[in-house]
């Protein structure tokens, strides 16, 4: 059991972080702004198309990396917004790396 407590610490210590706190305020008050949710959900909905098509297929729809990339322009032309999607990389990294340093721990019975 010691384990899952362990899981809920950390999930605690997660939502606890300067990340996720800088990354969740910042997320609720741009998406106040009705249009700039929406543009944000079309970015990220291209975006998950552009990266499920280039796992299953190694290729790109050219148009959709085009859109996405005009998108992503328009976008960060609003400051929050810019500080959003840094934030929100901060956010994964941390993530990625909480998630690293697990597998590291597993890696001899998951090889």
């Amino acid at each position: 059991m010691l384990v899952y407590d362990k899981a809920y610490e950390l999930s605690n210590a997660i939502k606890e972080s300067k990340e996720y706190l800088e990354y969740k305020e910042l997320k609720n008050k741009i998406f106040q702004n009705k249009e700039v949710k929406e543009k944000i959900e079309e970015f990220e909905k291209i975006r998950y198309e552009v990266q499920i098509l280039s796992v299953k297929s190694h290729e790109q729809d050219e148009e959709k990396v085009k859109k996405l990339q005009q998108l992503y322009k328009i976008l960060i032309e609003n400051k929050e917004v810019k500080e959003f999607f840094d934030k929100e990389v901060v956010f994964n990294v941390m993530l990625a790396d909480v998630n690293k340093i697990i597998a590291e721990a597993v890696k001899d019975v998951l090889n």
